[in-house]
């Protein structure tokens, strides 16, 4: 895959702008590398007849729709916010509410798919909000005002089982198997005198 089909397909998933720096820090390539496919792809979407462009703001870079494209988008962003949620849509928004802040990458692998188009929809419907955590580097994903408001409850805790979902052996097991080997390790070191 060459690198500017491996650019397109973050900008595609990407739900916030990204600079050139972090699609090289991704892609692992130079920056002047990744900032020459960005402009090559940005050039292909301007010159065609697309229903999709790549827009820079600033420094970043994000895909956006095309300005010709408003009317029917609008009308679809209209029909997803009013629309019924899906059965993946319920899923995905109850590991959210149950165990949230949670990244893309514990809820795909909970969930055993890519859920971008997803977690998008469920924003688009101001049920999920993004918040970027610098320190550990990673988005994460948690339960909106709204949700809270539409449940009629004012703490995750009103959830129903809270308690026992959100400590679930499984799904702990599933998403930090370091701490299942740390366990099993400590549990067959040799005992001292004093613990015998």
């Amino acid at each position: 895959m060459s690198l500017k089909s491996k650019i397109e397909s973050l900008f595609f998933i990407s739900t916030k702008p990204l600079t050139s720096k972090k699609i090289s820090e991704i892609a692992k390539v130079g920056e002047e590398e990744a900032e020459k496919a960005i402009l090559e792809l940005k050039q292909k979407y301007d010159n065609e007849d697309k229903g999709i462009k790549l827009m820079k703001i600033g420094r970043s870079y994000q895909m956006t729709t095309s300005p010709d494209s408003a009317r029917i988008v609008k009308d679809f962003i209209k029909d997803e916010q009013t629309g019924e949620l899906t059965k993946a849509a319920l899923e995905t928004l109850t590991i959210i509410a149950y165990r949230g802040p949670i990244t893309k990458a514990d809820l795909d692998m909970i969930r055993g798919v890519n859920c971008a188009l997803i977690l998008r929809n469920l924003m688009i419907k101001g049920l999920v909000e993004a918040h970027e955590d610098k320190v550990k580097m990673a988005i994460f994903y948690d339960t909106s005002f709204d949700f809270m408001k539409f449940l009629g409850i004012t703490e995750r805790k009103e959830l129903p089982d809270f308690e026992a979902l959100m400590k679930d052996e499984n799904l702990e097991k599933l998403l930090h198997p370091e701490k299942q080997k740390e366990e099993i390790m400590f549990s067959e070191q040799p005992k001292t005198e004093e613990e015998k």
